[in-house]
């Protein structure tokens, strides 16, 4: 069947940040993939002028991160179409391709550029889908992530998560002293903005539901406290800094309220807060410490951690009131920093094995644990916006940096940035 869209984009708020670019660029390499990836060509794209990006190699470069698709090399591609009828089938059948991206890029008057493209399934000669967009030179990257997006749902059948944001804290050292970046990149790592710098620590990084806003905690005035800052403008506002622990910030699924754990009647409890009125409520009550909430995706309820039952567990309560319920029974003694799948049928938590602190994931319905992991101290689990990919801290010679594993645990990737520590990633929502 012929598909082809054609896309509007603003992207003004991922364009007005005045805050420093960070020094490196993360890398990503795929250290397990599917036994049987799909083979695909993604020939370079027809150019009416110089790009600042290389369209079809960043398409390229996303799908093979996926650790889904084996990917062709420019120079083993027996010619280079630029539109379905210059397709010659043959050819690529003898080269074992199963599927065909032909693409190109024309630049308008407006000093905008019109970007085309069609995937061809090799072996039916047809057409699976097309995309049309017009874009402005600075965002041309985001283009490449959205035309990949496509590509994957297409082929693999659910939504791909290239064309969103993560979130994460690096720690540089020089001699004795450490400087803390909160830093934000496209999901592959590429275009690092510096959103915070502190020589104290950053904790807990976070997104707001509707992409527009960053919760974290910061020392940066000796004592935790929570804050919210606006991503388009670096606009800060401090939730909450008194006495005590302040620290856990979660989003309400509507971005109107955090959950936030709080120490100042004396106990870490959990609280809810409304950033609109202002109006604190208190969600548990126990003399253990409650602590790490995260909502549910209707808005109805948290999960949090609690040693009440002696270790560090999971528990469940309702927004509105009432009595927590434990969730994770005859699962190991410790299981903590919870939070829910997008469909609200997983949880993903930290899981303490045999080897260690694992990353793993919860069936709520059948009530089976699945561990993902196998390093010594994974922690920070993060669910990309389609539920497909984890995102999370973990340990490697002696420093910490990223990785992310399939819920399945097919795929794993590591995520680094030379000559820097990185630690508390959170993956942002899809960008509207």
């Amino acid at each position: 069947m012929k598909k082809i869209f054609y896309i509007s984009l603003t992207m003004a708020s991922l364009f007005l940040l005045k805050s420093a670019i960070a020094e490196e660029v993360m890398t990503i390499e795929i250290t397990k993939g599917v036994e049987h990836a799909i083979p695909i060509a993604i020939v370079p794209f027809e150019l009416s002028g110089e790009l600042s990006e290389n369209i079809s190699q960043i398409i390229s470069d996303d799908l093979e991160s996926s650790g889904y698709f084996k990917t062709m090399p420019v120079a083993d591609m027996p010619a280079q179409p630029h539109d379905f009828p210059s397709i010659m089938f043959d050819d690529w059948k003898r080269m074992g391709m199963d599927n065909l991206v032909v693409g190109k890029v024309e630049n308008t008057a407006a000093g905008a550029h019109a970007i085309e493209f069609r995937l061809a399934d090799v072996y039916k000669g047809s057409q699976l889908t097309g995309l049309k967009v017009m874009a402005k030179p600075n965002n041309l990257r985001f283009v490449a992530h959205q035309i990949a997006d496509v590509i994957y749902e297409e082929l693999v059948g659910e939504p791909g998560a290239f064309a969103t944001r993560i979130t994460y804290i690096t720690v540089r050292k020089t001699g004795k002293k450490k400087r803390y970046q909160l830093e934000m990149a496209d999901a592959d790592g590429s275009n690092p903005v510096i959103l915070l710098e502190s020589s104290q620590p950053i904790l807990s990084p976070v997104w707001s539901p509707n992409g527009r806003q960053v919760a974290y905690v910061s020392f940066e005035e000796g004592n935790s406290a929570i804050y919210v800052q606006t991503i388009s403008t670096g606009r800060r506002q401090v939730v909450s800094s008194g006495r005590g622990i302040n620290s856990s910030p979660a989003w309400s699924p509507d971005s109107s309220k955090l959950a936030m754990t709080l120490s100042k009647d004396g106990n870490p409890e959990i609280y809810i807060k409304n950033l609109h009125s202002n109006q604190l409520t208190r969600i548990t009550k126990n003399r253990a410490i409650d602590t790490e909430a995260s909502f549910s995706p209707d808005g109805s309820s948290i999960v949090f951690t609690s040693d009440r039952g002696g270790s560090p567990q999971i528990y469940r309560a309702p927004v509105s009131g009432g009595s927590a319920q434990r969730v994770t029974f005859s699962m190991g003694k410790y299981n903590a920093g919870a939070s829910f799948s997008p469909d609200g049928k997983m949880l993903t938590m930290v899981h303490r094995g045999d080897a260690g602190y694992q990353i793993a994931v919860l069936d709520l319905a059948a009530q089976q644990l699945n561990i993902l992991t196998g390093g010594r101290l994974d922690e920070s689990p993060s669910f990309a916006p389609n539920g497909k990919t984890i995102i999370y801290s973990t340990i490697r010679g002696g420093r910490s940096e990223l990785a992310a594993v399939s819920v399945d645990g097919k795929i794993q990737k590591r995520l680094t940035v030379r000559g820097t520590e990185v630690r508390e990633p959170a993956w942002g929502p899809f960008v509207k």
